[in-house]
């Protein structure tokens, strides 16, 4: 089921063949992960790239008041890695924090890079994976700088709603930077559309 998923998602994101499919797929690697297990820790250099079978990874970091800010969400059928490491090479910033009990790929840097190597498709693959992480983080940053705090919680909602749904309120507070109280006053109001 998992690797069906992987697939689906590859074939979505880039035109392969069976056999090219076949070829990526075999690269990746399944693990199974409890709520809380740490795939990446702070000054560590970032060594693979996760797909998300079932449940929630969490990329945070921790800022110089000690507060954790949380950068990214990854749900079922989203590929995610701590992407800036990843590049640079250098030791993460941030952590990537099992959420929910989870079912991941996962492929080592190692053979992501030998893959786009053998295969110009895989490149392809991660010009459109570097493109949406692009959009992504651009549409966060300016959430930050242009909404309030009840805007950005509305925009969650419409966005990406599961966030709200599935996690407790500490992490969804974390991920649009106010504190719970607020959180907690944002959702007692009621919210208008």
């Amino acid at each position: 089921m998992a690797y069906e998923e992987l697939c689906k998602y590859i074939k979505k994101n880039i035109d392969v063949t069976d056999d090219e499919l076949k070829i990526i797929v075999s690269y990746f690697k399944t693990i199974k992960n409890n709520k809380n297990d740490i795939l990446l820790s702070q000054g560590q250099v970032s060594q693979y790239s996760y797909f998300v079978s079932k449940g929630c990874l969490r990329f945070f970091f921790i800022n110089d008041e000690g507060k954790d800010i949380t950068r990214y969400i990854a749900f079922e059928n989203q590929f995610a890695t701590a992407l800036v490491s990843y590049i640079t090479k250098q030791p993460s910033q941030e952590v990537i924090q099992v959420v929910e009990k989870s079912e991941l790929l996962f492929i080592s840097h190692g053979d992501f890079d030998h893959l786009m190597k053998i295969m110009p498709k895989w490149r392809e693959f991660y010009s459109v994976y570097l493109e949406k992480a692009y959009v992504n983080n651009s549409n966060r940053l300016l959430s930050f700088t242009t909404l309030d705090a009840l805007e950005r919680y509305n925009q969650l909602l419409k966005v990406n709603p599961k966030i709200v749904k599935r996690l407790p309120n500490k992490i969804v507070a974390s991920y649009i930077n106010v504190s719970q109280e607020t959180l907690s006053r944002i959702k007692s109001k009621k919210i208008i559309f």
